[in-house]
């Protein structure tokens, strides 16, 4: 519990480690959160690094697809309470910075003290949508690049990494998209995410193009190939989201369970798909505040 770890939950610490982490380019599986219970389950099967998602978020919180409906309220209500539970490294997806550079700045500086450690900044035009719809639009490059300019400086931990993500595949084409990628390494950005490469040679076009760590986004169902991790890492990803895996795995779990109460008024077929009531308490970490009322109880 964070409480009774904070070494483990310093985001000075975490930053740093991801940072590490990333230098090693050997495409780091980082599965996707919307909620802290997400982060905890993500905790306890040993990843060693969650991603915060805006897709996630705007499906879980708001029920909604995403196209640019998640507040800046929102989104930091969400990282300060994962990081209150999870010592894990949080990588956040915060859209279009909310605005122009001036707001970019904002932003950062609110999820630095929320604990995050790396910031991922994408250059569609506001309202944004999901990389792997159809419709999207980018806006110009300098306009990208006054806001990764304004995101470097305004963290104050050197170690935050600004990850500068291009959603210009789909609408200018591959070089244009590298091209774009290598403007916002030019203003400072520590990785960059090309969005939806469309084929392996694609993929090895831009880790070989780009000096900086690279990201990968395997989406179930998207435009990019689904490569297992030992292929990305040899292509030279240093860093692979799995952004809403939790959450389509969740979806499908619930609909199948709750179709089997409704079809047969109980749950005797699928309760073996059920987390039991053991299990849901120490996900929840219930021993720890157990210990904490009997330490804190009135005598």
């Amino acid at each position: 519990m964070a409480e009774d770890n904070p070494a483990a939950l310093r985001p000075k610490d975490r930053r740093r480690r991801l940072r590490a982490m990333v230098e090693e380019r050997r495409a780091l599986l980082v599965p996707g959160a919307a909620n802290a219970l997400t982060a905890r389950v993500i905790e306890d099967a040993g990843f060693d690094a969650l991603y915060v998602t805006g897709a996630g978020l705007a499906n879980t919180l708001l029920g909604v697809p995403d196209i640019g409906l998640v507040t800046l309220t929102e989104l930091v209500q969400t990282v300060e309470a994962i990081g209150e539970i999870s010592s894990l490294p949080m990588v956040v997806d915060i859209d279009t910075g909310f605005g122009n550079a001036i707001n970019t700045r904002r932003t950062v500086r609110l999820l630095e003290r929320a604990g995050a450690c790396g910031l991922q900044l994408e250059d569609q035009v506001f309202p944004k949508k999901c990389g792997h719809f159809d419709g999207k639009g980018v806006i110009p490059v300098g306009e990208m690049v006054s806001k990764v300019k304004a995101a470097v400086d305004s963290r104050d931990d050197e170690n935050l990494l600004i990850m500068a993500r291009t959603d210009a595949r789909a609408i200018e084409g591959m070089d244009a998209a590298i091209e774009r990628a290598q403007r916002y390494i030019e203003a400072g950005a520590d990785l960059t995410f090309v969005e939806a490469p469309v084929s392996v040679e694609e993929m090895r076009a831009i880790t070989r193009s780009l000096a900086v760590p690279q990201v990968a986004n395997m989406v179930v169902g998207g435009r990019t190939p689904l490569l297992p991790q030992a292929e990305l890492a040899e292509i030279g990803f240093a860093l692979v989201l799995y952004a809403n895996t939790p959450l389509q795995a969740a979806m499908r779990a619930m609909s199948e369970v709750l179709g089997a109460l409704r079809r047969d008024g109980g749950l005797d077929a699928v309760r073996d798909r059920l987390a039991d009531f053991g299990e849901r308490q120490r996900l929840v970490d219930k021993a720890t505040y157990d210990a904490l009322e009997k330490r804190y109880a009135v005598e």
